[in-house]
This record gives C-alpha cells, structure tokens and sequence, in this order.
C-alpha cells in the first residue's frame, strides 16, 4: 500500500486542530450573546412592564451576580461530567433562560429567566480552559485568545444587530428577540455536540475529582483579583460613563464613548492572537496593561469630548489584553485535574468585584457631590492589577 503523500498527512493532522480551534471561538460567542441581547431592548421592556430604574438596575447586575455565585457549581459539574457535557449543558440552559425571557409575564418571571440565562453561562466559563488544555495542549495561549476574541465577538453582535437586524424580523417584540438570539446559541451547542473531540475531557471524567476550589491557594486569589480589577473597571465604566458625560453637559460624546470603550476590545483581540502563546508567560504585559488602564481613568477623570472617547478606546483595549491573557493562567498554573476548580474561584472572586466595585464608586460620588469621584475606586483597580501581577510567579515559556 502506498504511503500517503506528506501533504495529506499535514492536512489530516491539521484538520483537528482547525476544528479545536473554530469549536473554542463558537463557544466564547455563546458565552455573551444573551447576556448583551437585554441592553438594545430595556427601553421597551421597561414601557411594556413598568419597570423602575432600580428594577432595571437589578435586571443588568443579575448576570454577574449569577457568574460570581455560580461558578463553583459549574466546577462541581465539570469534577462529575466532565468539561465539554458541562458546556453543552450550559449552552442548552443559556438558550432556554434567553427564550423563557421572552415569555415573562411580569418583573418577576423576567429575573427568574435571566437567572436561568447566569447559570448556564457562569457553568460555561470554568469549562473553557480545560478544553484548551485538553485540545490544544501546546498551544495554549493562542487557544486562550481565539474562545476570548470569540466572546468579545459575541458581545459586539447583539448590539450591532438586534436594532436594525432582529428587531425589524420578529416585528419589533422585544420577546421574540430574545427567542432570536437564543437560536444561534441551541446551534453552538448541536455543533459542538457534533464535531468536538471526545478524548479528553470529553466525557465523564473515569476518577473522581475534585471540585471544591481551594481557597487558601494564593494564585487562585491572585488570578480572581487581577481578573476581577479588569472586570470592575470595565463595568464600572459602562456604568458610569453615561451619568458622568450628562453631568459634564457632554451628552453628544456618550454613544461614541461607550462604543469605543466596548468595540475597542476587538482590535486588541485580533492583534494579540499571534502573540498570545509568548506572552502569557511573563508579567510584564500585565503591568503595562495596568499602565494604560490608568491612564485612560485619568483621561475620563481630566480630559473633555474626544479625549474621554479617546481614554474609552485605550480602556477597552487594555482590558481585553489582560482577559485574554489571564485566562490562559489558570490551564498553566494548575494540574491538569485542578484547572476547573481554579478557574471557578478564580471567576467567583473576579464577579464579586465587579458587582462591589460599581456601588463604592457611586457611594463615593454620592458621599462627595463630585461626578468625577466616581472613577477614584476605578483608578485604584489598576494599582491592584499591577500588584497582583507583579507577585505572581508565572511559568517562562522561551
């Protein structure tokens, strides 16, 4: 029998790889679409159930509260099931939550959806590095930053979309939208369930394991701290940028700040992939990022118009430096059977301070009477960043 010719034989060992790689994207899209399908559409869910601010509030903070509370429950599924059923698993429950929003009847039914829509994407979030791991072990932080530029995809996507695409196709009902957007998320998971290696991690782990993450583990603290410092500044901002800019009679410069602080990730995803796998490893992109987080707080504080829309772009893109980055942590500091467990703590630390953080800083606006105030506990987040990096001892790959 003949030998394959060797261009077959690097098609076929390709092949796998390819399809690793286009599965952990697909995944990270599926992690935000539902999630930022809700912000297009509050103004009509408010008129059509007489929300309150505060009610809106809480229907925007759920989700978060959801990926801090539970992300240990979705290492506890991993440690049973296994990393991919527990993806899949959190797909099918992020769909289903998304499509019962649609069907809510009043304030109260809409919160019970929506926690339903927080569980299966906090479950997913542990899930994904040890499916890196597992299907990419040598290549570990370009396939960290291919599922991260996925859910930074997968942010963006609803928000462009939902107004002049999935409005008009469902006849502008807010519920049906939400219905939309849970089908792409039902054929994430068909296709995975299809197509995803069944090696490792794919099934029901043969021993059990554990899944209660240690919580006297410094570089669980340090990874949740360094994530969460990113996570604050990154919703505090979304959060403040509004009120601030209209309190600065600065109305017009919102809409392009606030899509400049969330399109500006994209970029910086893309041009991070060819570097990702050199880069995890060492400490200081962390400090830099750091840097130019602060800087671009500064510039929100003290600068005016184009300046704060300018300190919005550079925020947002230092933010997505870290997050691709620091999820690749968890795969390379832990052993294999750890990483689930890590990356559960991890997240739950990194959510709690993202939901703190926001209240301090309108705490302190409202404590002083100056706008600016607000964005102090944001600019000391990225002292905390760069200490917590700077301590960690992070493996070199030359």
């Amino acid at each position: 029998m003949n030998p394959r010719p060797p261009e077959q034989n690097a098609a076929t060992s390709a092949a796998p790889y390819l399809t690793a790689l286009a599965l952990l994207w697909l995944a990270g899209v599926g992690l935000r679409i539902t999630i930022l399908a809700v912000p297009p559409v509050i103004p009509l869910i408010k008129d059509d159930l007489a929300m309150s601010a505060t009610e809106i509030g809480v229907l925007s903070g759920l989700p978060q509260v959801l990926f801090a509370a539970a992300a240990v429950p979705g290492s506890l599924l991993i440690a049973r099931f296994g990393a991919l059923p527990t993806l899949i698993f959190g797909l099918f429950a992020t769909a289903l939550g998304s499509a019962l929003r649609g069907a809510a009847l009043n304030v109260v039914l809409l919160y019970a959806a929506t926690i339903v829509t927080g569980f299966g994407v906090a479950v997913m979030h542990p899930a994904l590095p040890p499916l890196v791991r597992a299907w990419l072990p040598t290549r570990i932080g370009f396939g960290t930053a291919v599922f991260t530029n996925g859910l930074l995809v997968g942010e963006i996507i609803p928000v462009a979309l939902t107004q002049p695409l999935v409005m008009p196709l469902v006849g502008d009902s807010w519920r049906l939208s939400f219905v939309a957007w849970a089908v792409p998320i039902v054929l994430i998971a068909l296709v995975l369930l299809a197509l995803a290696p069944h090696g490792a991690l794919g099934a029901k782990p043969a021993t059990p394991q554990r899944w209660w993450p240690d919580w006297r583990s410094g570089i669980i603290w340090r990874l949740g701290l360094m994530f969460g410092s990113v996570n604050a500044m990154y919703f505090a901002c979304n959060a403040f940028i509004p009120i601030y800019l209209t309190e600065a009679g600065l109305t017009d410069y919102i809409s392009p700040a606030l899509t400049a602080l969330n399109v500006g990730q994209l970029p910086a995803s893309f041009a991070l992939l060819p570097f990702a796998d050199r880069l995890v490893g060492r400490a200081w992109p962390y400090l830099v990022c750091a840097v130019l987080c602060l800087a671009a707080v500064l510039g929100m504080m003290f600068g005016n118009g184009w300046v704060i829309v300018a300190s919005a772009t550079l925020l947002g893109a230092a933010a997505a430096g870290v997050l691709i980055l620091i999820f690749a942590l968890p795969p390379l500091l832990s052993a294999p059977d750890d990483v689930h467990r890590t990356t559960a703590g991890m997240m739950s630390i990194s959510y709690s301070c993202s939901v703190i953080i926001p209240i301090i800083s309108g705490g302190v606006w409202d404590l002083t009477g100056v706008p600016m105030t607000a964005f102090v506990p944001i600019a000391l987040c990225t002292f905390l960043l760069a200490a917590a990096s700077w301590t960690l001892r992070i493996p070199r790959h030359d």
